[in-house]
């Protein structure tokens, strides 16, 4: 299996480097950059698997990266670990809510933040190897595009087998209307919010099982998210 790529936006010099010796000795392909601009320019020429982002970078502030990020169809589901002296709960809040996956508060140990890409990576990593993707009673084949649950064949329309996948490639966490229609049907689409709607309702219509939960979870004022269990 190939080295994850991953693009590392820290605006400090020392400690750039000791993050990027760091995980280079684990197997990962590290881009480095101080700049938020330049940021957006590396994870546009080469999409990578996942990004750790300092809140306060050189030109565009970290949050306004993440904020791009989520809203560019490319890079819409790249796991996002932010960086930042900020330890206000009111900014935690605001980073996971522009799209961070997760949020680590300097000073920090590299060894947790190490330990943290390595979670996150070995919940990807199916996906991004074309592996079949297993996330509670639900398994989704990605080359031949099946899904099964219980061991049932499921037959899914082409718009409900994205958004299962989508879902699947990040079980557990919440995604709004937004994103689900950025990260599925691709930004810039004149598709309503609401269509979101009605395409989750015959998702959830078409992995049924008798005697099984509904694995999609509806988050009040937040939007829906794939249980893990």
């Amino acid at each position: 299996m190939s080295a994850a790529k991953l693009l590392l936006v820290e605006d400090d010099p020392a400690l750039s480097e000791l993050l990027e010796y760091r995980f280079q000795n684990e197997g990962y392909a590290v881009r480095c950059t101080g700049d938020g601009d330049e940021a957006l320019v590396l994870a546009s020429e080469e999409v990578p698997d996942l990004i750790i982002l300092d809140w306060m970078i050189e030109g565009t502030s970290g949050i306004e990266v993440c904020r791009r990020l989520r809203r560019d169809k490319d890079t819409a589901h790249v796991p996002i670990i932010m960086l930042t002296a900020r330890e206000a709960e009111d900014d935690r809040v605001r980073g996971l809510e522009t799209g961070a996956d997760d949020y680590l508060t300097k000073p920090f140990s590299p060894r947790e933040l190490l330990a943290r890409v390595a979670a996150v990576m070995r919940r990807i990593r199916p996906a991004l190897a074309g592996e079949t993707i297993e996330v509670g009673d639900l398994k989704l084949d990605p080359v031949a595009h099946k899904v099964q649950r219980r061991g049932r064949a499921l037959q899914l329309g082409p718009t409900e087998y994205r958004l299962l996948k989508f879902f699947m490639e990040s079980p557990g966490r919440v995604f709004s209307r937004g994103q689900l229609l950025d990260g599925v049907w691709g930004t810039g689409s004149d598709i309503e919010l609401r269509t979101v709607d009605v395409h989750i309702r015959r998702l959830r219509k078409a992995i049924g099982v008798d005697g099984a939960k509904d694995p999609i979870r509806t988050v009040r004022s937040a939007g829906y998210a794939l249980e893990v269990n």
